[in-house]
């Protein structure tokens, strides 16, 4: 099938990037290359744009998208590297990089991708396909209390252990193999008042079997770290997030980043020495506007963060 992305808060994402059209710029996340076509719109032939994914099929297709474009170098690789990778470019200071954190369209429609509880599948969930973790690992062989931590943390579950209980003895006559296999599993385990109210009840266990999969909130705070420091002064890092444990990581993070001073508030002068690498642009997250909620309702639950690298003397 096509490989096809709906950009999130594209417009703001480009606004918040400041983009210079020399600039060099990083897409942490290719998929589609929506973004990636945008950024390079802004930029003349002496920019340069570094497209990361993990993904083979989105580098193919934005290899594809992108293919009149000379000023492009495709890397395979998982952002959490994004330090090694522009050494590895001999790239020491970029002008921008974005994350966009969510999983794109087409893997979420890719029925054998196993990333949807509303397409039955394999169960998968990787994302980078070389990885020797898959949903159906975490499914079938974490223990109880690893499964009930999972989906507690990383899914904000409130019937986390008896869906992990429900998951335990039905694997003991079978192995959960399908997607929808494992959406009943979850129905079973949920009361059908619950069922009935909010949304689709498998939602919040599959958000977090996919987030242990790809190690994705264990990967952001190094990520954000490493971003930063190749930063030129001025560059800016956007962060694009779509659930609220992505979110309160950056947030947490822009604000260490921001005011990392860890004296006692009664001393009169910061004595510890540490000093600001980054002022953030976005006080409050940047939501979808209306007008995008209506054309791409998967965009609701998107926040943008922008921070921007400032010269510490």
């Amino acid at each position: 099938m096509e490989f096809k992305h709906v950009s999130v808060l594209l417009e703001e994402c480009m606004k918040g990037l400041n983009i210079k059209e020399d600039g060099i710029y990083v897409d942490c996340t290719m998929g589609g290359a929506g973004h990636s076509s945008e950024i390079l719109k802004h930029l003349s032939s002496e920019g340069r744009l570094i497209g990361i994914d993990q993904d083979t099929e989105a580098l193919k297709a934005s290899k594809e998208r992108l293919k009149d474009y000379e000023n492009v170098t495709y890397v395979h690789n998982n952002f959490y590297n994004i330090y090694d990778i522009l050494e590895s470019l001999n790239i020491e200071k970029v002008d921008g990089i974005l994350m966009d954190l969510g999983v794109s369209s087409y893997q979420l429609d890719n029925g054998e991708r196993g990333f949807s509880y509303m397409k039955d599948a394999p169960l998968d969930m990787r994302m980078d396909r070389d990885n020797g973790l898959s949903a159906y690992e975490v499914v079938n062989t974490y223990s109880l209390d690893d499964l009930y931590r999972i989906i507690k943390d990383y899914g904000e579950e409130r019937f986390a252990k008896r869906i992990a209980q429900f998951i335990v003895s039905r694997r003991e006559d079978k192995a959960i193999e399908t997607t929808f296999e494992l959406v009943d599993v979850i129905k079973a385990a949920i009361p059908a008042k619950a069922r009935r109210e909010g949304p689709h009840p498998a939602k919040r266990t599959f958000q977090a079997i996919r987030i242990e999969v790809n190690s994705e909130l264990a990967i952001l705070n190094k990520a954000i770290e490493d971003s930063i420091e190749k930063l030129n002064e001025g560059g800016r890092l956007a962060i694009i997030t779509f659930h609220s444990l992505e979110d309160r990581i950056v947030k947490t993070k822009f604000k260490e980043l921001e005011n990392p001073c860890t004296c006692p508030r009664e001393f009169p002068i910061c004595i510890c020495g540490k000093k600001p690498k980054v002022k953030v642009i976005t006080r409050k997250p940047i939501d979808p506007s209306d007008e995008e909620l209506e054309i791409n309702p998967r965009s609701r639950s998107a926040k943008l963060r922008v921070a921007e690298k400032i010269c510490s003397k």
